[in-house]
């Protein structure tokens, strides 16, 4: 009986137990799968990993290497129509002829009432001068070719900026969150202080609501520049191929230093490898190639063939002696639609337009490129300025908030003066945080106008 009741009495004790392992086991294990989740959401990233990461995964890129793979092909059948061109054929034909006499006067014809035919024909023709219609197409045909790729190189571009915009926006917005993080702490002591001081009997309520009201203010420009990080990172995360829950950081970076040359370097640069340019280089040779493939219209084709020929008159397809013929040609062709003389002059005239339109648009473009490229430069060089500027107001307003500070906490300045002071360095803090990434990017968009952003 005695051990009858230890028995009843451990049973609940390791039903428990098992219970609670069950249930704590995958707790923790969930746990830990959380953590290590969330670890691997955060990602400290530099502008390299994000520009490879980009290309890597870019669709775009993916699409416009379709788009070559078509010009290629399209290449290799102009290549294709060289070639000789062959054709064969077999066949049988059984002919029933229940009218089968003649009569022809003194002499008649009997025909049979039926008869049998196998026919096999091969043929292959090569044209040895076709007014270089061929090689016109093989030359057009790979120009265009050259076209697509640049068109990929192009996209690559596009994509390396829109990547670097980006990345650098995010980076804006981090730098800001850091300046209002800053302030609110300062802003904090503050409110401590002059609470302490209103307590004292040194300062009125409406000094510690003054500074209550600045801390709300700054509250409400980080609920701003936290929307703002949100989408920029959700953006960045998809242009990149992450998955959209990583949250991406961006270490300090320091490229709103660099040294500018002159401007005509850059616009020299930007005539000689803007791809843009480069296209329509192409396009200029591709016209001239089309006026001299329409002017092959007026020109005489000469073709060489050769055919071979199979007829069995019996009804069986397996060849006997005396029942097949094998007749066989070669021979050479000459044609020439001399009509075209006439009637080709407004095509001629019509491509010759067409190559002209391109020369036009080539000029606008060089245009285009000069003023992009002019506007680039100053953007920059403006940038620049206004860094040296801004560090120049950063260390007036530090200094003109050490003195209020100390005038504050002497009771000789008043609190409205006290926080005019730290909101202009406040302000001016975050202006130069701006300044250095927007002087980052016009240095990566002045590069981009030039044509080097990827060599």
């Amino acid at each position: 009986m005695i051990t009858q009741n230890n028995n009843t009495d451990l049973h609940p004790l390791k039903s428990t137990l098992k219970n609670f392992v069950r249930i704590l086991i995958p707790a923790i294990l969930l746990t830990l799968l959380l953590g290590v989740a969330a670890k691997a959401q955060d990602r400290t990233i530099t502008l390299d990993e994000a520009i490879k990461l980009g290309l890597d995964n870019s669709k775009v890129l993916k699409l416009s290497k379709s788009k070559i793979d078509q010009a290629v092909s399209e290449y290799n059948q102009a290549l294709d129509g060289a070639k000789p061109t062959g054709k064969a054929s077999f066949g049988y034909d059984r002919a029933e002829i229940p009218a089968n006499r003649l009569d022809l006067g003194p002499t008649s014809l009997s025909l049979p009432k039926n008869a049998d035919a196998w026919l096999g024909t091969l043929s292959l023709t090569e044209v040895i001068f076709g007014g270089n219609k061929l090689k016109y197409a093989k030359q057009s045909t790979e120009l265009l070719t050259q076209v697509a790729r640049l068109d990929a190189d192009n996209d690559k571009d596009a994509i390396t900026y829109d990547i670097i915009n980006s990345y650098y926006n995010l980076y804006k917005v981090l730098q800001s969150k850091k300046v209002v993080e800053q302030n609110l702490s300062s802003i904090d002591k503050q409110i401590k202080q002059s609470q302490r001081f209103f307590d004292q009997g040194l300062v009125t309520k409406n000094d510690v609501l003054r500074f209550q009201l600045q801390r709300s203010n700054i509250e409400l420009n980080g609920i701003d520049l936290e929307t703002n990080r949100k989408i920029i990172n959700y953006n960045l995360d998809i242009l990149l191929g992450l998955p959209e829950t990583t949250q991406l950081a961006i270490a300090q970076i320091n490229e709103a230093d660099r040294q500018v040359g002159p401007l005509t370097n850059y616009i020299d640069t930007a005539l000689s490898t803007r791809i843009e340019v480069k296209q329509l280089d192409l396009r200029t040779r591709v016209a001239e190639t089309s006026i001299k493939n329409v002017q092959a219209n007026t020109l005489p084709t000469l073709a060489a063939s050769g055919s071979a020929y199979y007829v069995d008159v019996s009804a069986n397809p397996i060849p006997k002696s005396g029942t097949y013929i094998t007749p066989i040609s070669v021979g050479l062709s000459l044609s020439w639609n001399f009509s075209s003389l006439w009637n080709n002059k407004n095509k001629v005239a019509e491509a010759k337009i067409q190559r002209e339109e391109v020369i036009i648009n080539k000029n606008i473009e060089l245009d285009n490129v000069k003023k992009e490229v002019n506007q680039n430069y100053q953007s920059y060089t403006m940038a620049l300025d206004k860094i040296k500027l801004l560090q120049t107001s950063i260390e007036q307003a530090g200094e003109n908030n050490k003195i209020l500070e100390s005038k504050y906490q002497s009771n000789i300045a008043s609190a409205t003066d006290r926080a005019d002071a730290e909101t202009l360095l406040y302000q001016a803090q975050i202006n130069l945080e701006l300044a250095k990434a927007d002087a980052g990017l016009a240095y990566y968009t002045l590069i981009k106008s030039t044509g080097k952003l990827n060599k």
